[in-house]
């Protein structure tokens, strides 16, 4: 199993859902943890989970899309622990509608977390891993960057902004001793689908979880640790002959469909 052993990782958006995966996983391979999220109960969730099983974890409250707050956030998670070996951008919003029903505000409003967040974050964080002499940058990017997907209109913008950072990030640093790729799931299975559900389909959400399962060939929805062991994977001195990449994690979604 890969190892991060003396790393030191930020992870945006590590409080839940796919982002608490990635920090439990990464704190039970021996990285010290930085939790960046806006949500401090559930990133406290998270904290005690892996202060319990003996990992190492610290909370900088952030909000990505604010200078200010990352600088902050980058700067108590070197306090914390002295350096900073990897960023994982995984911190990100959705949003339903096409180019016609996507209102203005909430279009800015996807762009300024899923894609300024992102350059914020790099932005802070690169200074750091090139002083440190190298380090991986992972971003979470979605199958949404890569394949037409119906009423993803803005989302699907902001995603496939977050795959060319990936690759220009790759192309920059790599003299730097940089490492810099990204994921691209399908579906997962979270907290926001199960709040998702609850709102628009309240009185027939089993349905339509079966129904949203169903699109991947696989017949059901990736679980958070999934996307975590990949990531973990991407991290690790393991991967070390791997930049510039995007891989996806989907079920067979892309080319698997009849």
């Amino acid at each position: 199993m890969s190892q991060l052993v003396n790393k030191t990782a930020i992870i945006t958006g590590g409080g839940s859902g796919i982002g608490r995966a990635i920090s439990e996983s990464f704190a039970a391979a021996g990285a010290a943890v930085a939790i960046v999220d806006l949500d401090e109960a559930a990133a406290g969730e998270t904290l005690a989970a892996i202060h319990t099983a003996g990992g190492r974890a610290h909370f900088c409250r952030c909000d990505v899309a604010d200078h200010d707050s990352v600088t902050a956030a980058v700067a108590a998670a070197k306090g914390a622990f002295g350096k900073i070996d990897i960023l994982v951008n995984n911190a990100g919003i959705a949003n339903i509608g096409t180019a016609t029903t996507t209102n203005e505000s909430d279009f800015d409003r996807v762009m300024k977390v899923n894609v300024k967040g992102v350059y914020l974050c790099l932005q802070a964080v690169l200074p750091e891993l090139i002083a440190a002499g190298g380090g991986v940058v992972l971003n979470m990017s979605s199958i949404a960057a890569i394949t037409g997907l119906k009423d993803r209109f803005a989302y699907s913008a902001s995603k496939g902004a977050v795959h060319t950072m990936t690759l220009s990030i790759a192309a920059d640093y790599l003299k730097d001793n940089i490492r810099c790729n990204a994921i691209c799931p399908a579906r997962v299975h979270t907290p926001f689908v199960d709040g998702y559900l609850a709102r628009n389909y309240p009185d027939n959400r089993d349905e339509m979880f079966a129904k949203l399962s169903a699109v991947q060939p696989v017949g059901r929805m990736a679980r958070p640790d999934e996307i975590a062991k990949l990531a973990l994977y991407l991290c690790s001195d393991d991967a070390s002959y791997i930049t510039g990449q995007s891989f996806n994690i989907d079920g067979g979604y892309l080319n698997l469909r009849n």
